[in-house]
């Protein structure tokens, strides 16, 4: 999603994500210049104050307009799935056509910016090519129940159960199986709301869940913006407060905009923020009171690395306030570092809601070998808790300390949390006039410098100058990534923005390379390169 960069809009957020109503042909003309409703520079300088009906879609946080041409062989849809497809994995392609190899490409570009844990192969590869795991029978060459088969369903069940300490047994008949948390969006999108109506989400949020319900379901996000100051009933920056979601969604419905549900995700993804069993209560209570769905994404529950710090899943209250109304995601992509095999699975109390999403399995089916694999990953409690947990736990907790102790040397603020794979970082300091273009270009330096990071657009943060950086790597990766590109892409950034950090705290070596770095002559004088050492 870093194309996102893209974008040369500064103006105060919006908090409408995407076209009011359910024409893709008004949202591909707006794009592309040739309709009505005053072309890209209307969009482009969007206001909080303009009402939700007059203001056009953000699809320009995902793409580059000025660059697009619309495909004759493609519908309105497909042109803007296109659009998507062709912009928001910029930063993704230039990783994989130069990815860093320690042996074969060791200038390469290193990926702190897809979340993924790649702590774990090691142990992950030798359980899933055990003997249990081979099993070829008939039935699983075959096509399944579309919800999944039925010993993968009640698999999931009991883990769920045990891992999320439902006070009572959960059931196989609630269960569904997708090829990924990123369908099941999608297929819930498409069943909970009609085309234009919308979801209200707190933002900085994970950016994949805008093309997952926009693209099939043509569904918008509304946005409640959080923020980092400390302020009223704010105790912690980016706090989600019940005030926050309410203004949210009644500026929307006193527009005319239909909201329908609230997507909550628990660890929060950018953040790492863990939410309270009495947040929880609050916000569902919230959506109970509003009639909404609650969609709770919590594929980050076993990933919660420091002892201090308590998870609490909505299938672990003894009293929802409205269960057929509450359906909870939850994958195995990241608590288990096979984010490569693509399975995410939901549980509903509704069974229409169930058996409408059953419908689209069709197209987001499991293959039956894998479905085999995984009921046999999830049903071996003594390997996960003994041997998994414990390692991918005090892996986590090492590279997460690693990474923070050296943005503290750098005099970099960030969130400290203890769920998840990634830190939220705070460079706004590094920014003169505080905009998404400098956050672009900031994002532009590390990736020339060979660092793949996520920029806070990418996230709709409301503040420019906030990163994620994904810190579930090896150390040697980590080192070469913080210690070298990471530094030296800051120092160039500082250079147009007027502040100097302090590499008082870094190797002579180190610091020998950023002096080096600079064009000679330096427009800063001959002392500069000096000035950097002494410093």
């Amino acid at each position: 999603m870093l194309s996102i960069l893209k974008q040369n809009n500064s103006s105060s957020p919006s908090s409408a994500a995407l076209p009011r109503g359910s024409d893709f042909i008004q949202v591909l003309s707006d794009i592309a210049g040739m309709g009505g409703g005053g072309g890209l520079q209307e969009v482009r300088a969007m206001q909080v104050g303009r009402p939700l009906s007059e203001r056009r879609t953000d699809m320009y946080s995902f793409c580059n307009p000025g660059e697009f041409q619309s495909s004759p062989f493609l519908s309105a849809r497909g042109n803007i799935a296109n659009l998507f497809r062709g912009s928001t994995e910029e930063g993704y392609k230039a990783y994989h056509a130069d990815k860093y190899d320690e042996d074969k490409n060791p200038n390469g570009i290193i990926n702190f910016g897809t979340s993924e844990n790649k702590l774990c192969f090691d142990l992950m590869s030798k359980r899933l090519t055990q003997s249990d795991m081979n099993l070829m029978e008939p039935p699983l060459l075959q096509y399944p129940d579309w919800k999944g088969h039925m010993f993968l369903r009640e698999e999931v069940a009991r883990f769920l159960t045990y891992y999320c300490k439902a006070p009572a047994p959960l059931k196989a008949e609630n269960v569904i199986v997708l090829n990924g948390c990123g369908s099941l969006f999608s297929a819930l999108a498409t069943v909970l709301c009609d085309p234009g109506e919308a979801v209200l989400i707190a933002t900085p949020f994970y950016g994949g869940i805008t093309q997952s319900v926009f693209l099939y379901g043509n569904v918008k996000l509304v946005y409640a913006y959080l923020d980092s100051k400390i302020t009223g009933t704010s105790t912690r920056p980016f706090q989600l407060t019940v005030d926050k979601l309410e203004k949210a969604l009644q500026d929307a419905r006193s527009e005319g905009v239909g909201v329908k549900a609230l997507i909550l995700l628990n660890p929060q993804n950018p953040l790492g923020d863990i939410y309270s069993l009495s947040e929880l209560r609050d916000y569902l209570e919230f959506a109970k009171r509003h009639e909404l769905h609650v969609i709770v994404d919590e594929i980050y529950m076993l990933s919660v690395f420091d002892e201090s710090a308590t998870f609490h899943s909505v299938l672990g209250m003894d009293r929802l306030p409205d269960p057929q109304r509450t359906h909870v995601m939850w994958g195995i992509s990241k608590d288990f570092a096979v984010s490569g095999i693509r399975f995410g699975t939901l549980y509903t109390e509704n069974q229409d809601v169930a058996n409408a999403v059953a419908s689209l399995c069709y197209f987001h089916g499991v293959c039956g070998p894998v479905q085999y694999k995984v009921a046999q990953l999830l049903r071996d409690r003594d390997w996960i808790n003994q041997v998994y947990l414990r390692a991918n736990h005090a892996r986590l907790k090492a590279a997460h300390t690693y990474v923070t102790d050296e943005l503290k040397t750098l005099g970099v603020p960030f969130l400290n949390r203890n769920a998840g794979f990634f830190v939220w970082i705070d460079f706004r300091k590094y920014l003169r006039t505080g905009t998404f273009e400098e956050e672009m270009l900031l994002w532009r330096r590390f990736l020339d410098n060979k660092v793949l990071l996520s920029c806070g657009k990418a996230f709709e943060c409301s503040e420019p100058g906030w990163f994620r950086i994904i810190f579930a790597d090896k150390t040697h990766r980590l080192q070469l990534g913080v210690w070298h590109f990471l530094p030296l892409s800051i120092t160039q950034s500082c250079l147009h923005s007027g502040h100097l950090i302090p590499f008082s705290n870094y190797p002579l070596s180190l610091a020998s390379s950023i002096s080096l770095h600079f064009p000679t002559p330096s427009p800063f004088g001959k002392g500069f390169g000096i000035l950097l050492l002494l410093l």
